[in-house]
């Protein structure tokens, strides 16, 4: 299958960006059970298909009960060297290790020790406790815990905004649409 033709834009865009960490960090935005919007960074982790982005999450995080009550988001991406924005919205599935043990066990397996270590950690968002241990990193060979996600967010609608053009390009694409380009204004 071709890819959708924002994906070859992206990845030159990704490239253009270097080696730099920020590169593969993106905003997720959610609707917290009272309406409420939530913004929060993630990072990228790959594609699970085409127009199929991949995000891990902490299931003992707040972003759960926002994305289990709601599973429709929105991510922005800016790639500021190439100096694009990213939007992409859809709705996002959560996988446990209970649902599909093979499939958290490998994408754990893709973490740093650095990163696992991070799931090893207190309950997000609790009061900070001065005795608690935060490790530094985590083995590969240690089972990834039951509160470790991986989140699939089913992108239905693309827009790009590209700073580098005069005026500024703003370009959109959408499932619905078979991804056909549109143009609109910036």
């Amino acid at each position: 299958m071709t890819l959708p033709p924002w994906r070859p834009l992206l990845r030159s865009a990704l490239q253009r960006e270097g080696r730099t960490p920020a590169a593969r960090w993106l905003q997720l935005a959610t609707t917290a059970a009272d309406g409420t919007p939530r913004v929060r960074t993630l990072v990228f982790r790959g594609w699970d298909a085409q127009s199929r982005m991949l995000l891990y999450t902490d299931g003992r995080s707040s972003k759960t009960a926002e994305l289990t009550h709601q599973p429709a988001v929105e991510t922005c991406w800016l790639l500021p060297k190439a100096k694009q924005q990213y939007r992409f919205r859809g709705a996002i599935e959560l996988c446990s290790i209970a649902q599909d043990p093979d499939h958290c066990r490998n994408h754990w397996k893709q973490l740093s020790p650095g990163g696992r270590a991070l799931w090893a950690w207190p309950e997000p968002g609790q009061p900070f406790s001065a005795g608690v241990e935060y490790p530094v990193e985590i083995e590969e060979t240690t089972p990834p815990p039951q509160h470790f996600l991986v989140l699939t967010l089913t992108i239905e609608r693309v827009e790009l905004l590209d700073l580098g053009h005069h005026p500024h390009r703003r370009l959109t694409w959408s499932l619905a649409q078979r991804w056909a380009e549109q143009r609109l204004n910036p």
